[in-house]
């Protein structure tokens, strides 16, 4: 008789990671301006702003968010998912935290954006992004198993959704092909059916 095999998902919570809350961010983004991070300050506002998968984060070049000694208020991106390209907004605190981490020494002769410690690797691996996300959310006393690098790309999706409610918007600046897909991805109907309960008194 073959041993039971262990499930890979035992004692793990899986399934959609939840999105930050506005104090969350701001918590985490406090405590990387605490200890002067620049790196992990500028690539945390950069995933919160550009809603990008962390595959499309790590490999952005320097070029494609600074031109001359100005960041860019708006910046253009091809998916490398779906071959689409994605617009999104660039906020002010973070063309700031962009330009300081662009300008530090660290980053000088660099072209891609978040280049790797490693010699042999241009730029940072979406493993080590993962890695960093885990430590951001548990130095806030998050539980990790609860987050991931697709918790950033939802945080200000959500936050969109939660008070326009426009699913269409919301669509492009994940730049979804259907709409049925950024339902399922924000967990919509969910959200919706839990707010309209919190409503109701029986």
């Amino acid at each position: 008789m073959k041993p039971k095999r262990r499930r890979w998902n035992k004692g793990r919570l899986v399934g959609q990671k939840r999105p930050l809350v506005p104090k969350q961010v701001w918590a985490i983004r406090a405590r990387l301006e605490l200890v002067g991070n620049l790196r992990d300050l500028a690539l945390f506002n950069l995933a919160i702003d550009s809603k990008l998968r962390g595959c499309d984060l790590v490999c952005l070049k320097v070029t494609n968010l600074v031109v001359g000694d100005r960041v860019r208020d708006r910046v253009t991106i091809v998916q490398s998912k779906t071959n689409r390209p994605v617009q999104f907004e660039v906020s002010e605190n973070t063309r700031e935290s962009t330009w300081n981490w662009v300008s530090s020494r660290e980053m000088l002769g660099c072209a891609s954006l978040f280049p790797s410690r490693l010699l042999d690797w241009p730029h940072l691996s979406t493993r080590q992004y993962a890695r960093m996300v885990r430590d951001w959310v548990s130095a806030i006393g998050l539980e990790p198993s609860g987050y991931g690098t697709h918790s950033l790309r939802r945080t200000k999706a959500a936050q969109i959704y939660r008070k326009t409610g426009n699913l269409r918007a919301v669509q492009l600046l994940l730049g979804h092909v259907k709409v049925d897909s950024t339902v399922r991805y924000l967990g919509v109907e969910l959200e919706d059916a839990l707010s309209i309960a919190e409503t109701i008194e029986i």
